[in-house]
């Protein structure tokens, strides 16, 4: 394929993490919807594949084991001959830029394949964590974007605005029939790593306030058996909380619900960019992570961020990880619940 060409067949990559690829599907979504005459494919694990709810008519998304079928440098070849097989594959966009997606990159170059990969700027990302750097790095979604325009492949961010942009959003069992003049909010009080989640003692202090609110729906997001069990007493105490992780539901139950919600309540996590996907305002909670190493939801506010500026250890990681060098996790136990509480008020307030 030759350099300016433009391509015709696209391959994009990202295997992980379920965050990461919900805020690749703003620009996924734009990019195809701006040129219809190409093809996309997505490739990405089945489970996370389900995500992709009202794909563009050009999108096909590619469930795929990378860990048995596909393990392995030699199941990366065999990977790309397979691709290679089914799809007149031109060009690759890798929005991962990791060890299996370089393999990916190295086969796919061999075969004449064009290849961009994304610039995750390494080691700016060390010194905003080191104190070193104090700005805003490139946001993702940027990155994601950057990526295509390499190809040729530009896009303005005009053709995505909610992903059931078109259409009707499915019926779901676990969202009620929402009666007129009330409100509702989400909140998601876990995340993947102790430096991002707020102490859940002192998030029950928020709900206990705006569950006191008139006209006012609380859901608690959350999955799996230990987050169903820290949510029942907390659910049970309310009649107007429903926990969302003692019901049976996937992605698009819960995409569904979120479209019908008034904010979300979020740490920097995945569902911050789940609710981002539906356009639903977003409270976001930071502590050892910060909004400056480029993960804020797509058209998330900054001014309905919620974290403590008056602490030069902030950030000590980029995703969370990393454990508090003081031992208190005072980025998160300082946050008072009343500032959340304000920011929630605010999105309601101005969403009547």
């Amino acid at each position: 394929m030759a350099k300016n060409e433009l391509p015709k067949n696209v391959l994009i990559t990202r295997f992980s993490a379920l965050g990461d690829i919900a805020i690749a599907i703003p620009v996924v979504y734009d990019v195809c919807r701006t040129w219809p005459n190409v093809n996309f494919y997505f490739l990405t694990r089945p489970w996370q594949a389900t995500l992709f709810q009202n794909p563009p008519e050009n999108l096909t998304v590619l469930p795929t084991d990378i860990r048995g079928q596909y393990g392995g440098m030699l199941g990366m070849w065999k990977l790309v001959r397979h691709l290679r097989k089914q799809y007149p594959i031109d060009a690759m966009a890798d929005l991962h830029s990791v060890i299996r997606t370089w393999q990916l990159e190295l086969f796919m170059r061999l075969n004449g394949v064009r290849v961009q990969a994304i610039e995750k700027s390494r080691k700016e990302r060390k010194l905003l964590t080191s104190g070193k750097l104090r700005k805003q790095l490139t946001p993702t979604i940027q990155r994601y974007r950057d990526v295509f325009s390499n190809l040729g492949l530009t896009s303005s961010g005009e053709h995505f605005h909610n992903i059931f942009d078109g259409t009707t959003p499915p019926q779901s069992h676990i969202v009620p029939q929402k009666p007129e003049g009330q409100r509702w909010i989400a909140i998601s009080p876990f995340s993947s790593h102790v430096g991002k989640t707020y102490p859940l003692e002192l998030l029950i202090k928020v709900i206990e306030q705006v569950v006191a609110w008139p006209d006012t729906h609380v859901f608690l997001m959350g999955g799996g058996k230990a987050e169903r069990t820290a949510l029942a007493p907390i659910s049970a105490l309310y009649d107007n909380i429903t926990s969302v992780a003692a019901l049976e539901h996937n992605f698009t139950d819960e995409l569904v619900l979120l479209n019908n919600c008034d904010v979300m309540v979020s740490m920097d996590s995945a569902n911050m960019h789940l609710a981002a996907l539906v356009n639903l305002p977003v409270v976001s909670i930071w502590g050892g992570t910060h909004r400056y190493a480029g993960f804020m939801g797509f058209n998330c506010r900054e001014n309905l961020v919620v974290e403590r500026t008056d602490l030069d250890c902030r950030p000590c990681s980029i995703y969370g990880e990393k454990k508090c060098r003081y031992g208190d996790y005072r980025c998160l136990h300082g946050i008072d619940p009343q500032m959340i509480v304000d920011k929630i008020a605010t999105v309601l307030k101005h969403n009547p």
